[in-house]
């Protein structure tokens, strides 16, 4: 079984976040209804006012406001299917597992296009609170010990705070430049290591230059 993380991996962007001004710019009042909070709750997480899982689940706030999501994220999908990263369609295998800090009800929708397994971060939009914690660094690799999993034979991710998971493959690779070159997972050296902790004590990427 390969194991693949979506954002920055096999999608060239952060599709929570293209996902939420999809739906601002279909939704105009969202600009300023939902934006100057979310804005301000970005400076406050940067500022160590508040934690990362209150700001995140501020963000997918959005997500309740969407009367018509169903025909929203479709139609994201319908734009965005193309962007999926060739190296992975050209090795792609029906028993690929996307496991993703993304909502389960924007990564669902793509994995099913693509015939394959997922796992994402459970979020009740009509509440909006999370189900489960999120599917984030050391989450991933809990969530495919607890449950079982076959052995992992290659494990990707953009991201070093995956190391926790990639430890469980037999073989990982990094990928960079918005889901465009694949190298081997970098040695865990000290400096290495340092990198791997920073990322995961800062929390979920979020690229805000997409």
């Amino acid at each position: 079984m390969n194991v693949y993380d979506f954002d920055g991996t096999i999608f060239p962007k952060d599709c929570s976040i293209g996902f939420c001004i999809w739906c601002m710019n279909r939704h105009p009042k969202l600009w300023f209804t939902f934006a100057p909070k979310a804005i301000r709750n970005l400076i406050r997480r940067k500022r160590g006012k508040i934690p990362e899982y209150l700001m995140q689940r501020e963000f997918f706030r959005y997500l309740t406001l969407i009367d018509d999501f169903d025909k929203q994220i479709e139609r994201y999908w319908d734009k965005n299917e193309k962007k999926i990263a060739a190296w992975y369609l050209a090795q792609k295998k029906d028993d690929d597992l996307i496991i993703s800090a993304s909502p389960t009800c924007i990564i669902e929708p793509i994995a099913k296009r693509l015939g394959v397994n997922y796992m994402a971060t459970e979020y009740d939009r009509e509440f909006g609170v999370f189900l489960n914690n999120m599917m984030y660094a050391k989450e991933k690799a809990k969530y495919i010990l607890d449950h079982g999993f076959p052995m992992i034979e290659n494990f990707y991710s953009d991201s070093l705070a995956d190391t926790p998971l990639a430890l469980c493959a037999e073989k990982a690779h990094l990928v960079t430049k918005k889901a465009s070159v694949v190298t081997d997972w970098p040695d865990l050296d000290e400096k290495t290591l340092g990198k791997v902790k920073k990322k995961i004590d800062t929390g979920w990427n979020i690229h805000l230059d997409e």
